[in-house]
Formats: structure tokens, C-alpha cells, sequence
């Protein structure tokens, strides 16, 4: 037996590599063909490409969106230039090591599938030279002095903040060496970032930048740098659906959508939504290539009898504190947990209700799980000892739809939930900005000061309904949500079997090619004149 385990483990070794093999032999052939087909449209300027986030030894959605994409643009005859990072930092977001920000970086992993993605293309690399003077200046400061740091007009500072909290999977930094140290590390590199882009710019004068999420380091020092100039900067994200992008030429992560005044679903478009919302409420769905959901469960008895002993529900769902979503929804209150301590104090007040306060599913996702986490929190304050407090951890999957249906009103910070909840009827009361927050879809007061009267209204009330446009608006928002912005690349990548990456396909495995495909036209359309990104419905 024991010698069967390890000629399978071979065989899937062997699997593995010949898969890898074949995609890279696929890439290579699609980037000759974008090389040697379009004729240069005369006097186009370069479109440049950059996402040194996200990926290093394969790729990742967004890494393959950017190939695809740069491919595309390319077939239009509009010069690509692919910025690509060779050892240009001392840490990256991707590889470096929360542990110890002094261990090697991945380099030659990453620069090996650099290669593979960008061959028969046009690349400037950039390396990394220490800037001595800035190294001298960093040397000794604490974390405060760190988060505040200007160098030559930018606030490479507050720059490198999200990516240190999401590397670190903390919100609250604790002024340690571990952490001075990392910090320092991305304020080095984020400003040799900054000098060798600013090089590049000068020689190339691009007409558009195309960037991976644009709350990374990397990626926001080259927008910040293009938007200084008036060069206009395209993000991406991953979208709602499997295999789909999110384009935009705002923030990828705060996902901007413009949803014209006069749209009402047909009846068409409601049973396309009620099809999706079928699915989604067993937990059928996933986003990245994540299935949050391996189960869901419902409301047990026990569960049941405790509720029962209480005249109100009130779930209270969170989000991942170190999501790049954050720097965002942080409107209102400072951070989530300043939220949940409201929420705690509210508890407090009003003993006939039952708060349960609900882990995000992927707070707990293996290799990504946060160091600070709601579980954290609970076990800190007491939380979980109140008699009218129950928490429900990352990786309990009762039913989230069952709550709601059950509850007086619901209690959200930024996650998808809240649009979900507010379609289901609930009155839903936000207390950060999120995607959905841009449409009237749930209450979302302008002040800290009127959250917290909103909050003590509805739960000093015997019902709380939902103003009559909330379900309307969040009907509408989802469905351009999933239909009109998460634009599909099924036609030309797959799951590779490893958690969250993709394997590029030939163009004609699918039913569509390249040239027709309606995501490539409006992304083009988006990139090349000025569209919305949307997909034609």
C-alpha cells in the first residue's frame, strides 16, 4: 500500500507538470500569433500593462485577465508594453513572508513565469537600486513615523499601508520588529517602484495603464503617478460570477457601476436573477475560485429553543478586517471592530434581543486567515459569555438567509449580504460604505452620530420595515452586478485544480474566439474609447 501512495503521488506530480507544461506551450503560441498579426495603428500611443500582485509561480484569475487583455488590445494594433518587475523589489505583497520580511523573495519562480506570459511581447523590466538616502531616513523611526513618511511629494506611508494589513492579515499593527521592518521594506521598494515608472514614463507617454486592484503598492505608486499626469488608469478585480473580471476605470475594489436612472428588470431579467438567487441561497456560488460554502446548514433545534427565549433577532454580519475593501468601507467608524463594539454596547442595552454576530466564511480560509479576527474579538470582549450574544465562527455554515428571514432588521459593515438581505425584504442598516451603498439599498446614515440614532430607533421598535426602494435598487445593482460588469473569460481560461488559478485554454476550445468574444469588445471599447466596461446583456 504504502508503495501504491507514493507511484500516485508521482503520477500526480507528473500530472501536474505536464499540465503546467502544456499551458505554457499554449501561452507562448498565443503571444506570437499577438505579435506577429496586428499592423501598428500609426500614431497609437502604448497602452502599458502592470500587476506585479498576483501571482508569482502561476497564474491567478486577474493574471490571466491582464494577458488576455493585453492579447486583445495588441489584435487592435495599439502598442502593449508589459511593465514587469525583475527583482525590482526587496519585498513584494505576493512573496513576501509575514514571518520575517529579511527571508528570500521568490524570484526566480516568479520571473520564470514571467517569461512564459510575456513572450513575443514587448517588455521593460525594471530591477531594484537602494536609495541610500531614503534607507538612512527609515532606519530608526517607529510604526507611526512610518505610516506618516513623504518622500519627494509622495505618502509612500500611507501608500504601503493596505498591503502591509493584508500581508500581515491584521488591521491594528502592533509596533514590533517584525513589522517596522516589513514596513520599511515596502516603503523602499514602493519608491524604487516610483523612480524607475517615472522613468518609463517619460520615454513612453502612454495613452492608458492597465493595473491589477490598485491598493497594492506596486499598482497604486504607478496610479498615483499616472493620474498625475492625466494618464488614464484602468483596474481590475475579479467579478461576482466564476471566471469572470470587473473593469473600471475607477477603483477596482470600491467597484464602481453605472446604473442608468431609467433601468427596470423585464420580466426576463427577474427570472435571470431569481434563477442566480436560487443557487446562492443553498450556498451555491463561489468568487475567485473560492467556494466559501462547502455546506450550509440549517437553523438546528437548539438553535431554535435559545431563539425562543427572546422577543427579537438581529444578525450581525462582518467582513475580513484586512481586505482591500476596507480602506473604503472605513467611512463611518475607523474599522470594523470600533463597529462590533457598538454593536456589543447595544447588546448591553436591549437584553429581549438576540445579537448573533456571524464570522465572514473566509476569515478562516487556510493560508489566508486572519491574525485578527472576529473570533478574537469575541474571545477579548466576552462577547460569547452574554446571554443574548451568540457568535457563529468562519467556519460554522448555518444558513445566513435563514437569520435574516428570521430577524427584526439586519446589521452589516461592507459584505455582500446586505444586498442579499435587502432583495429578500429585510431592513438592512449598513454601517460601511460598500459596493451597494452607491444605490439607495439599504439604510446608510451620513455621520457616526446617525448610525448610532438609526441603530437605537430600529431597535427600540416593535417592527422595522425597509424603505419601499430598497428591494428595487438592490434587484437592480445585483443584477448589473453579475450580468452587465462581471465580464466572463470562460471561453479562455479554466480552474487548474490548484485553489483560486486558472490554466489558459486555445481560443476555439470554447464557442467563441478572441476576436468576437463580447468581454473582449468591451473591454477594448472600455480601454481603447472610453466605455463603461460593461457586457452587452
Amino acid at each position: 500500500m504504502k508503495g501504491f501512495s507514493g507511484f500516485a503521488l508521482l503520477k500526480n506530480r507528473l500530472a501536474v507538470h505536464l499540465a503546467v507544461r502544456r499551458e505554457r506551450l499554449i501561452i507562448a503560441a498565443h503571444g506570437l500569433r499577438a505579435a506577429l498579426r496586428p499592423i501598428p495603428v500609426r500614431g497609437q500611443r502604448p497602452v502599458v500593462f502592470f500587476n506585479a500582485s498576483t501571482r508569482i509561480s502561476s497564474n491567478s484569475q486577474n493574471a490571466a485577465y491582464s494577458l488576455l487583455t493585453a492579447w486583445a488590445v495588441r489584435r487592435e494594433g495599439v502598442p502593449v508594453i508589459h511593465w514587469v518587475c525583475k527583482s525590482g523589489m526587496t519585498c513584494c505583497v505576493m512573496g513576501s513572508s509575514p514571518e520575517d520580511a529579511s527571508q528570500p523573495m521568490p524570484c526566480r519562480l516568479c520571473l520564470k513565469q514571467s517569461r512564459v506570459n510575456y513572450f513575443g511581447s514587448r517588455v521593460r523590466w525594471f530591477t531594484y537600486e537602494q536609495d541610500e538616502r531614503l534607507a538612512e531616513a527609515l532606519r530608526n523611526l517607529p510604526l507611526d513615523s512610518l505610516m506618516d513618511v513623504v518622500w519627494d511629494h509622495l505618502p509612500l506611508g500611507e501608500i504601503v499601508l493596505p498591503s502591509i494589513r493584508w500581508r500581515l492579515r491584521v488591521h491594528n499593527l502592533v509596533d514590533d520588529e517584525l513589522t517596522r521592518n516589513l514596513y520599511r521594506e515596502f516603503i523602499l521598494s514602493a519608491w524604487n517602484v516610483a523612480r524607475e515608472f517615472k522613468t518609463l514614463l517619460d520615454s513612453l507617454h502612454p495613452q492608458a495603464c492597465v493595473l491589477f486592484n490598485g491598493q497594492f503598492f506596486p499598482e497604486a505608486v504607478v496610479r498615483l503617478l499616472c493620474l498625475e499626469r492625466g494618464i488614464r488608469v484602468v483596474t481590475h478585480e475579479v467579478g461576482m460570477q466564476p471566471l469572470t473580471a470587473f473593469f473600471t476605470d475607477g477603483e477596482a475594489t470600491a467597484y464602481p457601476i453605472r446604473i442608468p436612472d431609467a433601468f427596470e428588470l423585464s420580466p426576463e431579467q427577474d427570472a435571470r436573477l431569481d434563477s442566480y438567487l436560487a443557487q446562492r441561497f443553498e450556498g451555491n456560488f463561489s468568487m475567485a475560485g473560492i467556494e466559501f460554502w462547502p455546506e450550509m446548514k440549517r437553523l438546528d433545534p437548539a438553535f431554535l429553543e435559545k431563539l425562543a427565549g427572546f422577543k427579537f433577532l438581529v444578525p450581525v454580519f462582518t467582513n475580513v478586517i484586512f481586505d482591500t475593501s476596507q480602506p473604503h468601507a472605513n467611512t463611518l467608524f475607523p474599522d470594523m471592530f470600533t463597529w462590533l463594539d457598538l454593536a456589543l454596547e447595544k447588546a448591553r442595552q436591549h437584553p429581549e434581543t438576540l445579537f448573533v454576530i456571524r464570522a465572514h466564511p473566509d476569515e478562516g480560509r487556510p493560508g489566508k486567515a486572519s491574525r485578527e479576527s472576529v473570533a478574537g474579538w469575541v474571545k477579548k470582549t466576552g462577547a460569547g459569555s452574554m446571554p443574548n450574544v451568540l457568535f457563529v465562527p468562519a467556519d460554522e455554515y448555518i444558513s445566513s438567509y435563514d437569520l435574516i428571514r428570521r430577524s427584526k432588521f439586519v446589521l452589516v459593515y461592507n459584505s455582500t449580504i446586505g444586498l442579499e438581505a435587502s432583495i429578500m425584504g429585510a431592513a438592512v442598516l449598513s454601517a460601511g460604505r460598500s459596493r451597494y451603498t452607491q444605490v439607495p439599498a439599504v439604510f446608510f446614515p451620513d455621520s457616526r452620530q446617525s448610525y448610532e440614532e438609526q441603530l437605537e430607533v430600529f431597535l427600540a421598535a416593535k417592527k422595522v420595515e425597509p424603505l419601499p426602494e430598497h428591494r428595487r435598487h438592490a434587484r437592480r445593482f445585483m443584477y448589473y452586478q453579475l450580468f452587465r460588469s462581471s465580464l466572463p473569460f470562460d471561453d479562455f481560461i479554466q480552474p487548474s485544480g490548484q485553489r483560486g488559478y486558472v490554466q489558459v485554454l486555445p481560443f476555439h476550445a470554447g464557442s467563441l474566439s478572441l476576436a468576437t468574444s463580447r468581454t473582449i469588445r468591451a473591454v477594448l471599447n472600455g480601454i481603447l474609447s472610453g466605455g463603461d466596461f460593461l457586457v452587452e446583456d
